[in-house]
């Protein structure tokens, strides 16, 4: 029979030097420290906004067809936003941290070519 003990110190009692360590501080008495260790927040990555632009040869059912699949909008999200478009020009199809957004408007752009539409889309900072 195997028995495996481990041992846990207990974390709330001080660690103390052992005598004869040259540890004092300007009064005399021991330093009595807690070790810390700091750990650095990551930064939150920059948005940018997926902007659709209108043109007057891409039919609005495409344009619908791309929202819902690209950007995932429910068809009364995406009709929103392709009637935005249309009516003034330019719309945002989402907010992202910038690889996100890049491919997003190469997956648009390039399933709009295969489609030969000239729809357009681009990203700018948000």
């Amino acid at each position: 029979m195997n028995v495996r003990v481990s041992f846990r110190p207990d974390l709330s009692v001080p660690l103390r030097c052992a005598e004869g360590d040259d540890t004092r501080g300007p009064g005399g008495d021991d330093q009595i420290g807690i070790a810390t260790k700091t750990r650095a927040k990551p930064k939150k990555p920059s948005q940018f906004k997926v902007l659709m632009l209108n043109d007057d040869y891409t039919p609005m059912e495409f344009v619908v067809m791309v929202l819902k699949r690209f950007f995932h909008m429910d068809l009364e999200q995406a009709t929103r936003v392709m009637l935005h478009v249309h009516q003034r020009g330019v719309g945002v199809c989402g907010v992202y941290p910038y690889e996100i957004a890049e491919t997003k408007v190469n997956q648009v752009m390039d399933f709009a070519r295969q489609n030969q539409h000239p729809l357009q889309c681009t990203l700018e900072k948000a």
